[in-house]
Formats: structure tokens, sequence, C-alpha cells
């Protein structure tokens, strides 16, 4: 009599195994991949302590905006809006500290009206039943131009404050490793992820982003559930704008341009899947370390900025197509 391994009798189980096992490493393949590239092409600049402490610095802002992404991604939306949205929160704590208010207090301001513009992006959503790409493609602009017209068209330097030691460069003998604005990155991280994990929320994005009509039939309310996730991803929003300020140390309402194409593409790249129900806050992260590694190699080897853009512009349409081939593979 003949017998058959588990493996040869069910085949369609073995490959899963794999390619759900390639999903999960694939972002930390990734990160080695393009250490060791940038460490062989350029290692007298890259590979320098202080060069690293900048990439970390530089990751907190695209890496705390991508936290937000990750959730509105998972329930099978997109926010093109979100590096405007930063603009005009720099501009917005600016103003807040030339004006008087205290800095925690402008910090606080700026978050708030983060939140409220994904309100009103989450009824626009709902009420209007238009697609996200639509409504943030509009807001894209607006807050833009918003931005611009509260800084009359130029910069606001405002006060120093507390909030401009958020990511500024560690001295040598600083003990913390990261900047305090690395470790609020961290810190949130975990709370989103655990949000996602072992509350009913997070399992609604989930359900939602599966599969929004059988969600519906379920009993989940979604669209109260959508106008939650773009308020909390705007707000997240709000704190990667406040490191953003930190950064600056002023408000420009011109910053952070093209830096949603940086945020989709860390959250695609770590596994999320743009058809919505998939996604993770370690490979969100792990995706935004990628695209500041990227960004910081092709400038340290001198490259122009539009070989800059091909590349950055290669990789998002590499990762889309590895999220399609994924979700091919599992239908």
């Amino acid at each position: 009599m003949t017998t058959v391994s588990s493996d040869s009798a069910n085949p369609v189980s073995s490959r899963f195994g794999w390619s759900d096992l390639l999903t999960r490493l694939g972002p930390l393949i990734g990160l080695l991949f393009v250490l060791v590239l940038f460490s062989i092409l350029e290692p007298q600049k890259f590979l320098r302590l202080n060069n690293f402490e900048l990439i970390l610095r530089q990751t907190a802002v695209v890496g705390t905006a991508a936290l937000g992404m990750t959730l509105i991604i998972i329930s099978g939306g997109i926010d093109l809006s979100v590096g405007s949205a930063i603009a005009l929160h720099t501009v917005v704590i600016a103003l807040l500290l030339r004006g008087g208010i205290p800095a925690l207090g402008a910090a606080t301001g700026g978050i708030i009206v983060a939140a409220l513009c994904g309100c009103l992006i989450g009824l626009l959503i709902t009420r209007l039943k238009l697609a996200p790409f639509i409504i943030t493609l509009g807001m894209w602009g607006s807050l833009r131009g918003t931005a611009k017209g509260l800084a009359d068209n130029s910069m606001v330097y405002p006060p120093g404050t507390f909030l401009n030691e958020l990511l500024r460069p560690l001295s040598p003998d600083h003990i913390w490793l990261l900047t305090p604005g690395a470790w609020m990155m961290l810190l949130l991280a975990v709370l989103v992820a655990a949000m996602l994990r072992y509350t009913r929320f997070g399992r609604h994005i989930f359900a939602i982003g599966s599969n929004e009509q059988t969600a519906r039939l379920c009993g989940i309310n979604v669209e109260w559930t959508k106008l939650r996730i773009y308020m909390l991803a705007a707000a997240l929003a709000g704190v990667a704008g406040l490191l953003q300020f930190s950064y600056l140390t002023m408000g420009d309402p011109t910053t952070a341009t093209g830096m949603e194409l940086d945020v989709i593409a860390a959250v695609v790249i770590g596994g999320a899947s743009l058809s919505g129900g998939q996604g993770s806050i370690l490979g969100s992260l792990v995706g935004a370390l990628i695209m500041t590694i990227v960004s910081n190699g092709c400038t340290k080897m001198e490259l122009d900025n539009w070989v800059q853009e091909i590349v950055t512009g290669g990789i998002i349409i590499l990762a889309v197509t590895l999220d399609r081939l994924r979700h091919r593979r599992t239908v």
C-alpha cells in the first residue's frame, strides 16, 4: 500500500505556507538587501553611526504617518492627503507658538486640527459614498492650499521650545540611543498594534477590509468605524507633523511634498494589501525604514533628485506588483 506524505497530499496548504512565510519575511529581506547594497556601494559615507542616527530620525516622520495609513489600507481605503496634512500641521503648530500658546498646547492644538481634518475626510467618504481616492485627492490640494494661505506663502518662524528637541541630533554621550521623536514613534506603534490585535475596533477594521458587505451583515457599523479610522489616522499624521516641525524647527507649507507616496509605499512594502484586510504595524515600520534608507543611500551616492524619484517610483511599482501577486495567490 502506497503512502502519501501530508505535503504532497495537500499541495495547496504547502504553497500557502511558503507564501505566508514569504509575506511575513519579505519586508525584513528587503531591509537587509538595501542595507547590504548601500554598504557595498558607499561604505565610507553610509556605514557611519551618525548616518544611522540620521536615518532613524528621518524614519520617525514617515513611520508615524505610516501607522495611521496602515489602518486605512487594512480597511480597504487610501489617503493621498497625508503629505499636505503634515505641512498644514507644521504651520498650525508654528502659528500657535508664535501667538503665545505654550509648547504643549500648540502641539495638542496641531493634533486636534489634524483629527478634525480626518473627521471631515471620513464624513465626506461615508456621506457622499465616493471613493476615498477621489475625496483624499481633493483634500490633498485643499490642505496644501490652506497651509500656504495660513502661512502667507512663507515660512513661519516661532520661538524656540522643547518641541525643537524631539528630533535634534544626539550628542556622543547621549544614553538614550534614540531621539525622543523616535521613541514616540515606537510607543505609538506598540499602542496601535495592540489596538489592532486585542480590541473590537481592530477586528472591525480587518473585517471591513476583508469584505465590507459581510461586515455590515454581521452588525458592524461600517460608516462609524470608517469615520473613527480616518480620525485616528489623521491624528497620527498630526503627530508626524509635530515631528516634522521639530525636524525643521519652523512651519513650512511646502514641506512633505510627495511624502504621501513614501507613506503608502512603506505600508505596502510592509505586507499590507491595497485590496484591504491585510497589514501589520511592524511591517509598515520596516517599510518606512526601507524607504528612508533608499533615500539616504541615494543622497550619499550623490545621485540627482530625478534619479532618486525614479528609484522611489520603481519601488512603489514593485511593491504594488508584489501586492497584486500575493492577492492572486490567496484567491
